[in-house]
């Protein structure tokens, strides 16, 4: 695995675009914390499991625009699709700020704002 923060979350992302979750996970430190600001924490790596079947029914389509690194911290910037059990899907915009440890997704603060129909 590369020690470079936007290769990690790179190669992490195109898990997550084919639909591979575990193979996401395989990215992230068993600790692993996602922080939706102004909504709720998931902590640990069979939570993350259980919100990623449960939310990505199919994969989301998403696109990065920016990536910015410092250190171990990486922020991505983007736009998001997700589909829900009907197939509806719900766009948003979104800035993701990561923080690695040991070469891997330790925490991630996202703060997502739907785009409006």
């Amino acid at each position: 695995m590369s020690s470079d923060p936007k290769t990690i979350l790179q190669q992490a992302n195109a898990a997550v675009a084919a639909g591979d979750n575990e193979g996401f996970l395989a990215f992230c430190t068993d600790d692993v914390t996602w922080h939706f600001i102004g909504e709720r924490t998931i902590t640990g790596k069979d939570a993350l499991r259980r919100y990623l079947d449960e939310t990505y029914i199919e994969p989301p389509d998403f696109n990065v625009t920016d990536e910015l690194v410092d250190g171990d911290t990486l922020v991505a910037i983007g736009d998001i699709a997700i589909a829900d059990a009907a197939g509806t899907k719900t766009r948003s915009s979104y800035c993701d700020v990561w923080r690695l440890r040991d070469g891997k997704l330790a925490e991630l603060r996202a703060y997502v704002v739907p785009d409006p129909a």
